[in-house]
């Protein structure tokens, strides 16, 4: 009896473990026709755009890119200087210091020659106190604000230039990311060109910049990453940003905009609040606050997502700062499902709680927690006996066969639309990359989704985090 009930049992999580697998590559496969569906009607809408004679006009709406800074020293003059050499007439460039203890701020005033001016003073619920804000007096960096304030985290820092902003747009971005010159332009167009829907926010794909050149601010050459963590991360920004987001983007069900590139609409930042302070993962989750307010108010509205390599970043190639990254990433992905959790599966939120919140709740949370639990099980079963090797063997032969080709699928597509790495030697890399990924890669971020989710579960207080810049390359 007891025994006819465990098989029955195995069979039952067989059958499940099956069903998740086949949903899932379904699922992914869906993704890739929607994303490439996507690209290929962006790409023919702005074949024909002459983005410098539309949006390089003094009457073009104003945009503030606000850039929080917490021991930003090693990169912060090269990036400031990157902000400040955008093709835009009407843009601010705000760095909000959040209480940092090397020489940001230092560097910042010397290389700029900034001078305090009179603080503006915020309402103590909207951010940290501001210690002073500095201008610089000379014309050429007139577009550049610098806000000193207490240590409050990031989401306090965007809060404190989200409200001392008058701007129209604001982009809230990180300090250590390089935007394309003509970054601002396709922001606004997109802002711009939506009649009939408001458009609440304009998010973008991010692109990996170790191992990149620079020089004045600016890309000068791109260079596949030489560290092998950060290749591995690459092609996870590729299927995450050129595929996945892209797909979600072209159903209008977006649920995340990356925090190293997004672009609001103030006054409906302002509505909802501002950014959460009490979330790691703040730019998950203001999208989420900004989606049901507009529900609420019942008015037309989307987000747009630009394909377009508009902005390159630094990642982490020591593997303690990434795992640190990939805990925080969890915990605020489960923050955020849980504060929201009555959108799951309700109708009131149209694809939102039908689709998007369910695919995030299964496979973006609860899919890593059954990874590492099913692997504790098989090797469980193997101790006892009991493991089915026909269908074990199957079943990972099917999912490491479908992960590498659509990743391929992915590296293909990335080359057939913007095609950045042109080596063929690159593309030899790229592949064994993608080859050996589920075995050395993927295992490493399905544990720090597991610590995160423990931790958070647990209560243990973790915040941030820091991430140890190299610096960006600079070219001779």
């Amino acid at each position: 009896m007891d025994s006819s009930f465990f098989d029955i049992g195995i069979k039952y999580m067989n059958i499940v473990f099956t069903m998740f697998t086949v949903v899932l590559i379904l699922m992914f496969a869906i993704m890739g026709y929607l994303s490439s569906r996507n690209a290929l009607h962006y790409k023919h809408k702005n074949s024909f755009v002459d983005l410098s004679k539309l949006m390089a006009s003094p009457l073009a709406p104003s945009i503030t890119i606000i850039a929080p800074a917490f021991n930003e020293g090693v990169n912060i003059v090269e990036n400031v200087r990157s902000l400040l050499s955008l093709k835009y007439v009407n843009y601010e460039v705000m760095v909000v210091n959040d209480g940092s203890t090397d020489d940001t701020l230092e560097k910042l005033i010397a290389a700029y020659k900034l001078q305090p001016i009179t603080p503006i003073a915020l309402p103590q619920s909207k951010s940290k106190p501001i210690r002073a804000i500095y201008k610089s007096d000379q014309k050429s960096f007139a577009k550049l604000t610098v806000v000193d304030k207490v240590n409050g985290g990031k989401s306090d820092a965007l809060n404190a230039g989200i409200y001392l902003s008058e701007s129209r747009y604001v982009g809230c971005i990180d300090v250590d990311c390089l935007l394309h010159q003509d970054a601002l332009l396709h922001v606004v167009k997109s802002f711009a060109q939506r009649s009939r829907k408001k458009v609440i926010a304009v998010g973008g794909v991010i692109r990996v910049a170790n191992s990149c050149q620079i020089s004045g601010g600016m890309l000068e050459k791109i260079q596949l990453p030489k560290s092998w963590l950060a290749r591995f991360q690459m092609l996870e920004y590729t299927r995450s940003f050129l595929i996945g987001r892209m797909a979600w983007g072209r159903i209008d069900s977006l649920l995340i905009i990356s925090g190293a590139f997004g672009f609001f609409d103030r006054e409906t930042v302002v509505a909802v609040g501002g950014y959460s302070t009490d979330t790691v993962g703040e730019d998950m989750e203001i999208i989420f606050r900004m989606r049901r307010y507009m529900h609420e108010l019942k008015e037309a509205y989307t987000i747009e997502y630009l394909p377009d390599p508009l902005c390159w970043t630094e990642v982490p190639e020591d593997m303690a700062t990434f795992l640190n990254q990939r805990d925080r990433w969890a915990r605020g992905n489960l923050e955020t499902l849980y504060k929201h959790k009555d959108m799951l599966f309700n109708s009131k939120f149209g694809r939102l709680g039908l689709i998007s919140y369910p695919y995030w709740f299964f496979y973006e949370w609860l899919s890593p927690l059954l990874e590492f639990f099913g692997f504790l099980t098989v090797i469980l079963f193997w101790h006892l006996g009991i493991l089915n090797w026909d269908f074990f063997l199957a079943l990972t032969a099917t999912i490491y066969t479908f992960s590498v080709m659509f990743t391929f699928y992915a590296i293909i597509w990335e080359v057939f639309t913007y095609n950045q790495y042109r080596k063929i030697s690159d593309m030899f890399k790229l592949g064994v990359c993608a080859i050996i990924e589920p075995f050395v890669f993927h295992p490493v971020v399905t544990w720090a989704s597991v610590r995160g989710n423990y931790k958070k579960v647990v209560g243990r207080k973790a915040g941030w985090g820091r991430q140890a810049r190299k610096g960006l390359s600079r070219a001779a």
